[in-house]
């Protein structure tokens, strides 16, 4: 609810004290008055009376003339003190009161809540203003987060359609010995992979959750794969590990899913004849995975904005185009599991991405058991 309405800050402005305003005309009056005297005293007798009465209008006049230049003066003075309370009060609603209550809309707070919670402005103008402004956003924002919503909603059936598929795949795979038909179900098999990853990137962007849980940590390489089966130029892929550790259960599958997006990056911007190497070294802060194609080298504009949409910063959707829709989800990712990603030229002509996985997702690989799989 709107605060009760205060006077506002022209309607303060003090008037100027009465003795300064009549202190002009007051002069005026009096230096009129003499020199019409004095008018009177040098004139002959005979001309006494009309000089009095002419020099009499003449101080009049300008007595009146004095009060009007005061009262214009004064009047002025008012308007230009009404205009700067108007622009400081302005001022503020634009840079301190309206950004308060666009960040609280954003937050998912109604109009009513957002206003009541921040200081009004002081002006009836200015509250109206921020009221409409308020409105709107809050009905713009309602709309947004109705269509984030059902979009999670789809994103979460098409991962469980997905899911279910790759289930009935792998089950004819074992079921199928010739030849043919296991290479068509393998075809399809990695299409739906692909499939799953857009689902799953879908989530991503709208905050829903990830299709699958890891119940123990999953060996590096077994990471490096599974983000390779997910994308269609796998077999340009070459791996260059010999690390020993795992990434634990709850974060596995986010780290495969960003290496995933990386690598379709890397595979779709090189030529499609190219390789794309991936190598893994272990430090004392985590695991860095470095990814590098033979591709275009990035422009500084274009190195610039790919390293702002993997900096793990709030996801920005106004500014997502369907080119940029992989990195936007490694920047989700990276912000969910502390990840760090960068940019560089690759020494095989193309760019080379830098991803370090912290420490405290790095562990030991347990028994060698088929990992459990939450849904």
């Amino acid at each position: 609810m709107m605060t009760a309405h205060q006077p506002s800050a022209h309607r303060r402005t003090e008037r100027p004290p009465l003795r300064s305003s009549l202190a002009a005309p007051l002069l005026t009056a009096l230096l009129s008055g003499v020199g019409a005297g004095l008018a009177v005293y040098a004139a002959p007798q005979s001309f006494r009376a009309p000089v009095a009465w002419a020099s009499g209008a003449v101080a009049v006049l300008l007595s009146l003339a004095a009060v009007l230049v005061v009262q214009q003066r004064q009047r002025a003075r008012a308007y230009a003190e009404q205009v700067d309370a108007a622009r400081r009060e302005t001022r503020r609603v634009v840079e301190s009161v309206l950004p308060d209550v666009v960040g609280r809309l954003r937050s998912g707070a109604s109009a009513d809540t957002a206003l009541a919670a921040t200081e009004q402005p002081q002006d009836a103008t200015h509250q109206q203003l921020l009221r409409l402004v308020a409105d709107e956003l809050g009905r713009s924002e309602a709309a947004r987060a109705a269509a984030m919503s059902a979009c999670a909603d789809a994103a979460g059936r098409m991962q469980a359609l997905a899911t279910g598929m790759l289930a009935d795949l792998r089950e004819m795979e074992h079921r199928h010995a010739d030849e043919d038909v296991l290479a068509d179900l393998l075809h399809l098999d990695h299409r739906t992979a692909q499939a799953g990853r857009l689902a799953d990137s879908v989530a991503v962007l709208t905050g829903a959750r990830s299709g699958r849980r890891w119940a123990r940590p999953i060996v590096m390489e077994s990471v490096l794969r599974g983000a390779m089966s997910r994308i269609a130029g796998y077999r340009r892929v070459r791996l260059h590990t010999t690390v020993d550790v795992a990434v634990a259960g709850h974060a596995a599958e986010g780290v495969m899913h960003a290496l995933a997006e990386l690598l379709d990056n890397a595979a779709n911007f090189s030529p499609p004849t190219s390789e794309v190497h991936v190598y893994v070294e272990e430090v004392p802060a985590g695991l860095v995975v470095t990814i590098e194609d033979s591709g275009l080298v990035m422009g500084d504009f274009a190195l610039r904005r790919a390293e702002r949409a993997v900096s793990g910063e709030a996801l920005d959707l106004a500014a997502l185009s369907g080119t940029r829709m992989g990195l936007a989800v490694v920047g989700c990712l990276a912000r969910k599991h502390g990840l760090t990603v960068s940019f560089r030229p690759s020494a095989r002509g193309g760019t080379g991405v830098i991803v370090r996985i912290p420490q405290e997702l790095v562990t030991r690989p347990r028994a060698e058991v088929p990992p459990a799989v939450v849904e």
